[in-house]
This record gives C-alpha cells, structure tokens and sequence, in this order.
C-alpha cells in the first residue's frame, strides 16, 4: 500500500495576505466599538506536514481589541456570535478556551474553508497588569507559492 503524498494548492502569497487582512478588517468591524486594536501584520508562517524545501506556507494575523468595556467587549462577542454566520463565516467551535480562566472562545471558518478565526474574550481583573480584550487570530489555509517566488516577510 503505498501512501498519497499531500500537497498544498499554490496561490499568490500577495492575495492570501490581502484576504487575511480584509478577514481582519471585516471582524473589527463587526466588533463595532471605539478602542484600539493592536494591529500587527498578516505574515507567512510554515506549515506542519510538509518539508521545507516545498515551501509550503500559511498566512497568520494576530491581533487584539482592547479600551472597551467589560460589559461592551462582551456584548462584541454576542454580535460575533450573531453576525459571523450572515458574513460567510460557519461557527465550528463556541463554548471556552480550556484555559485557568474558561475564557469565552469562538472558532470559525469561511465558507470557502480557505480561512479561520480564533476569537478569545480575554476578561481581566480590574486594577491587573493587563486590559480586558479580545484576542483574535485570522489564519489561512495551507499553500505553496508560484514557482519561483519566496515568502516575504509580509
């Protein structure tokens, strides 16, 4: 029995980057509220499974919602619960993180499966160190890059 090698689609690393960042801006939005987001940018990341020299990679961008609060971050879940569904988006997983904490976590997909999300409402102690947020993190699926063209670093 011999056994299927996996490959990744290749896609314009450029346009992956563009989606993940408009995926980004899409869940700010549906967030709805003032306060800052600590951008970073969309940037190429490895794919487990696959050797290096296949080049195969992912789009990932972490970002946080913070200076909201409490009572307004957690009503931003509600609307992320409510809204993700009617904006191309299925719910795959909606309970907690499984953390100390059992922060409120929501995982979900883009109906073209090309995308995730990872929503985390990060609820903090008044008077702590850290701000109250919402964690989130928008990845892309696996895929290799037209023949010769390198990652950049986003």
């Amino acid at each position: 029995m011999s056994e299927e090698k996996k490959t990744a689609p290749i896609r314009d690393q450029a346009s992956v980057e563009r989606r993940v960042a408009g995926a980004s801006s899409q869940i700010l939005d549906i967030i709805g509220l003032k306060g800052q987001a600590q951008p970073s940018e969309p940037f190429p990341l490895a794919c487990s499974g696959y050797a290096s020299e296949e080049g195969v990679i992912r789009m990932r961008h972490p970002w946080s919602f913070y200076g909201a609060s409490d009572t307004d971050l957690r009503a931003a879940i509600g609307r992320l619960r409510k809204d993700l569904p009617t904006s191309g988006w299925k719910i795959v997983k909606d309970g907690t993180d499984g953390s100390q904490a059992d922060s409120p976590q929501i995982i979900a997909n883009s109906d073209d499966g090309q995308l995730s999300v990872d929503l985390v409402l990060s609820i903090e102690p008044a008077g702590g160190e850290y701000k109250s947020s919402i964690e989130v993190v928008v990845v892309s699926t696996c895929f290799r890059q037209e023949p010769g063209e390198t990652p950049s670093a986003g």
